[in-house]
C-alpha cells in the first residue's frame, strides 16, 4: 500500500491548537482510482506550499479503489482556502462523479502532537 510520508511545510508553535482533517474516498471503478492516483501529485505540491498547512500524508490502495488523507491546519479557514483553490478545487470537482463513497472527520490536537498517527485517523474514519 503506497503511503506518502508526512510532509510538514510549517511547524506550529508548542501547545498551539491544530485543526485535523481526515478523509476516506472509495471510487466506483479502477479507472476512477487511476484518475485519483494520477491527480495526487498536483494536489500534494499544493499542500506542501499551502498557507496554514502544518502537515499531510496520504495512504492509497488503488487496486481496492480506496484512498485516505490526513492533514493538520492552522485553522478551519486555512483548510477551506486550500480546498477551494489551486489544483485541489478542479480535481475535487472532476473526481466527485467517480466516487462511490467518501467520509470526512475533523478534530483538534496540540501542535506538539504532530506528526499525526494514522491509527487514530483510521479509527475515526471507520
Amino acid at each position: 500500500m503506497p503511503t506518502l510520508p508526512w510532509t510538514a511545510p510549517h511547524t506550529p508553535e508548542h501547545g498551539v491548537e491544530v485543526h485535523v482533517f481526515a478523509s476516506r474516498f472509495e471510487t466506483r471503478t479502477l479507472g476512477g482510482a487511476l484518475k485519483f492516483f494520477l491527480r495526487t501529485p498536483g494536489v500534494w505540491r499544493q499542500v506542501s506550499r499551502a498557507p496554514g498547512a502544518y502537515g499531510a500524508t496520504l495512504k492509497a490502495q488503488p487496486l481496492r479503489r480506496t484512498f485516505w488523507t490526513l492533514s493538520a491546519w492552522e485553522s478551519p479557514e486555512a483548510l477551506k482556502t486550500f480546498a477551494r483553490s489551486g489544483p485541489h478545487a478542479p480535481t475535487a470537482r472532476g473526481l466527485a462523479p467517480l466516487m462511490r463513497d467518501a467520509k470526512f472527520v475533523t478534530w483538534t490536537v496540540r501542535g506538539d502532537e504532530l506528526p499525526l498517527d494514522w491509527s487514530d485517523a483510521m479509527r475515526r474514519l471507520t
